[in-house]
Formats: C-alpha cells, sequence, structure tokens
C-alpha cells in the first residue's frame, strides 16, 4: 500500500505511556510510583532514580465502513478518481497504518475484528466478494452493536436526508462508541461548475433535469450545501465524533495523514476532537 507507507513514514507513531513490552524512556521516579518501577542499573550512573517507562501496547478495535452506494460513483472533469475510488483507496490504506501500530480493525458488517498481518488482505477480499451486497451499496452504514470505547471510521459523501443520517449515526454511538466522519466528495460537488443549458442525471435512481442556465443555481446551491453540512457536522458534534471533509482532487495522503494524527491525539477511547467542516448536500451527476 504505497499511499500507506508514504503516510507511515511521515508519521512518529503514536506512543503513550501504559503497561506493555516495548520500553519507551526512561524519566525520573516520583513519589507516587511503586517501588519496583525503579531501574537500579540507570538509577546507578546518577544520584537520581529513574524508572522505565513502556508503551501502552492494548489494542483497539476500529471498525471500518466505505460508502460503495451507487451516488459515489460520480467523477466530475475536476478530479481524476471518482469518489468511490478514493473511499476505498482511504478505507485500505487506514487500515493497513492501524494494523501496524497494532490495532484490531475489522469491516463494519462484514468482518471480524483482527490484527493479524493479513488483516488488510483479508478486509479488501471481503469488500470485493461483497460489492453489490446491502451492507456496501447502501447509502447509510449498517446498524450494529459494537463494543464500548472501540472506533468507528466512516467514508461516504453523506449526502442522504439529514434525518437518516442523524438516526443512524446515533444508533452506532449508542454503545458509547467514538468515531469520525469523513465526507468524500468531488469537487464539482463544491462548486457547481456548470454553466448554459446542462442536464443532471441522478445516480441512485433515474431522474433528469434540465437547467437552461445552470450558472443561475450556483448560488441557491451553494447555501443548501452548506446548511446541510453543517447539520451534519453538528451531529457529529453532539455525538462527540470528528467530521473531516476530503475532496477527490486532493491527494489521499492528506486526509489519511490527518486521521492517523487525530487517531493518535485522542486519547485512549479515540474521543477526537471536532474538525471545522466546509460544506455538503444532495446532489447529483451532471453532464453538460
Amino acid at each position: 500500500m504505497r499511499i500507506a507507507v508514504t503516510v507511515a513514514h511521515g508519521i512518529h507513531g503514536r506512543r503513550r505511556a501504559g503497561p506493555g513490552e516495548t520500553f519507551w524512556q526512561f524519566r525520573q521516579f516520583q513519589s507516587s510510583d511503586a517501588a519496583t518501577l525503579i531501574d537500579w542499573r540507570r538509577s546507578a550512573s546518577s544520584d537520581l532514580l529513574f524508572v522505565r517507562e513502556r508503551e501502552w501496547e492494548a489494542a483497539h478495535t476500529i471498525w471500518l465502513w466505505p460508502d460503495l452506494s451507487a451516488s459515489m460513483r460520480f467523477k466530475s472533469h475536476l478530479s481524476n478518481v471518482a469518489k468511490r475510488e478514493r473511499a476505498l483507496v482511504l478505507t485500505l490504506a487506514l487500515a493497513e497504518l492501524l494494523v501496524r501500530g497494532g490495532e484490531r480493525i475489522a469491516l463494519l458488517g462484514l468482518t471480524r475484528p483482527s490484527a493479524s498481518r493479513n488483516a488488510t488482505t483479508k478486509l479488501a477480499e471481503a469488500i470485493t466478494s461483497n460489492i453489490g451486497s446491502p451492507v456496501l451499496d447502501a447509502s447509510l452504514p449498517p446498524t450494529e452493536r459494537l463494543s464500548r470505547f472501540s472506533g468507528i471510521v466512516l467514508f461516504s459523501d453523506f449526502l442522504e436526508p439529514v434525518d437518516s443520517i442523524g438516526e443512524r449515526l446515533k444508533a452506532l454511538a449508542s454503545s458509547g462508541v467514538s468515531g469520525h466522519l469523513v465526507q468524500v466528495l468531488d469537487p464539482a460537488e463544491e462548486t457547481l461548475p456548470y454553466a448554459g443549458r446542462t442536464e443532471f442525471v441522478g445516480l441512485e435512481d433515474d431522474a433528469r433535469w434540465i437547467a437552461d442556465r445552470a450558472e443561475s443555481l450556483r448560488g441557491a446551491y451553494s447555501q443548501a450545501l452548506r446548511l446541510h453540512r453543517a447539520a451534519i457536522e453538528n451531529i457529529a458534534s453532539r455525538l462527540g465524533w470528528s467530521f473531516l471533509v476530503h475532496h477527490t482532487d486532493r491527494p489521499a495522503a492528506e486526509a489519511l495523514l490527518t486521521m492517523i494524527m487525530r487517531l493518535g491525539s485522542g486519547g485512549q477511547d479515540y474521543r477526537w476532537n471536532t474538525a471545522s467542516g466546509h460544506a455538503a448536500a444532495r446532489s447529483t451527476g451532471a453532464s453538460p
């Protein structure tokens, strides 16, 4: 996974103190420390007492889900990849980085948690064999009872009605799971860069609509987009989840690095801070 390797070289890991076997660093002995923690060999060379601190190695389970529904097939002239392809790349690259960090990963609704070396390969195989299934072909993630303190990362355009999205996210968060939403959009879905007589074609259904002057729709569309995204971001914020927007004309490594840094700074239960978002609304495929 070239993208995973690139990002892995750009980060310094997610170390934190805790129970484990891997040595991390020495620090000075404190009155609250047990005497059994003192490293006498290191302390012998100094007038101070030192404790050998180990890195936290408790594995967590991170559940991943890429939206592969029809709307994710959209690709405009402003991007080289479809939203669906980018969601898959981000899912697999993040999975690989998490496994390298000692975490368990699982595909929501399809696989069991695993931290084995081939866990990412197994996840990719599960996606390949289940393309077209209700789990991956739906515009909303499946509801599943997840263990508390596990994490979930959802890659989607999140263009379904706000109420439907809110109900599904609340159901997933009900067990105490922490989560992250990555909204994957084509740049044309942000700017509506069409002009003149334009036919808009629905990807989720056969709806078609012709605009005589597509540029005249831009203002109202942009406002609807902002309101939709603000509503989703508000839902995420109330759940204690974070929100990130990624455009398909940008390098996948940008979103991946942001995700890894948030996972690393969120503490033991990965309670990530909500990022400031940009915009979103129901859009359709468009052909000028």
